[in-house]
């Protein structure tokens, strides 16, 4: 297996992002399109992230005109380097704040399970075999 660039592990990633990728919590507050294709992926696409390249999973609370408007999900590599593929998401102004690392639990995420094995078969389609989920 050849090794993958960050650019081709985007690629992948944001060709796999569909409607039914898209977190439920984030169609309430907006309609995926296709326009906007990181809307509710960054929780997902952190863990496929974090599958491919290890590292801390950071979480920070996302507000919108002083009031809450969700979390964001992004990487922290093991050399400090930051990766957020789903950060273009924001377009109406929105801050990240209170970052903090999290620590993954073992196995597939209980929450939003079928959309995270979509998307990593999805990109898996399109890169090849993907590594196994890092466990904690």
């Amino acid at each position: 297996m050849a090794p993958w660039t960050l650019t081709e592990i985007a690629a992948a990633l944001r060709t796999a992002w569909a409607a039914d990728t898209c977190s439920p919590d984030d169609v309430l507050r907006a309609p995926w399109t296709p326009d906007n294709p990181a809307w509710g992926h960054c929780d997902i696409t952190a863990l496929v992230v974090h599958d491919i390249f290890g590292g801390d999973l950071v979480v920070g609370e996302v507000s919108l005109g002083g009031e809450r408007a969700g979390h964001h999900w992004w990487n922290r590599l093991a050399s400090g380097i930051d990766i957020d593929l789903t950060r273009d998401q924001f377009r109406l102004g929105q801050v990240i704040m209170g970052a903090r690392v999290v620590v993954r639990p073992p196995g597939p995420p209980r929450r939003r399970r079928a959309e995270y094995r979509l998307l990593r078969e999805r990109v898996a389609a399109s890169l090849g075999p993907l590594p196994q989920p890092v466990a904690a």
